[in-house]
């Protein structure tokens, strides 16, 4: 089988970025006093009942989505090229880097999937090399302005499977051959699509499963 129909699957958050870009990108508005303390309290809140998993991945999505209600994207946009450089770029796990640099020699198709929004992760698709790009759309009122909610799914859980899934059989990928990095026990069914899932600095509950099937087990550096 050639090479090239061979995926590589990455998640972004504590996968290819060593930390929480949403924790990364709130500290960032904080000191610029582009966020309330309000909600920073809800999402701190939410984050708690989060890590207890109380609260799903997805639920946490979308209350941190809540952020753009009623404001313009085009700011952002603009700001997405030096804010990668900025805040996130010294976040990239070199590790993983690197695991994205074997897996471009090998000539695979590198997927990054992820349950962050596109604005965000372009830039960081752009400059790693990703050929495909999965995530999570923001919705545009019929004012122009963002709604504060998805448009479409986000990009989590069985979601991402599917995603998975769609994209291999348009583009003709093998599965079985392919690879996937995930760090959080909702990338279970995402990780579960391919013969070669890797599990990276996993939560408790992803390393139980990692251990029990036999799951290589990665670190950031």
């Amino acid at each position: 089988m050639a090479t090239k129909h061979i995926g590589a699957f990455f998640d972004f958050d504590r996968t290819v970025l060593d930390e929480s870009s949403p924790k990364l990108g709130i500290r960032y508005m904080w000191d610029r006093g582009e966020v309330s303390s309000s909600y920073v309290m809800k999402i701190l809140f939410a984050n708690w009942f989060y890590r207890k998993n109380l609260i799903s991945e997805d639920i946490m999505a979308r209350l941190l989505l809540s952020y753009y209600k009623r404001r313009d994207l085009s700011p952002f946009e603009q700001g997405s090229e030096s804010y990668y450089h900025e805040v996130l770029k010294p976040h990239l796990a070199p590790n993983i880097v690197s695991r994205i640099q074997a897996h471009k020699n090998l000539d695979h198709v590198l997927v990054m999937i992820s349950a962050g929004v596109r604005y965000l992760l372009k830039p960081v698709a752009r400059d790693l090399g990703f050929d495909h790009l999965i995530c999570t759309d923001l919705k545009i009122g019929r004012n122009g302005l963002l709604t504060g909610r998805p448009e479409g799914p986000v990009c989590t859980g069985r979601n991402k499977k599917r995603a998975v899934i769609e994209l291999a059989n348009r583009l003709g990928l093998d599965l079985a051959h392919s690879y996937a990095y995930g760090d959080h026990h909702a990338d279970i069914p995402f990780l579960e699509t391919v013969g070669n899932p890797y599990a990276v600095e996993p939560t408790k509950l992803l390393k139980k499963v990692a251990l029990k099937r036999g799951w290589p087990i990665l670190t950031h550096r």
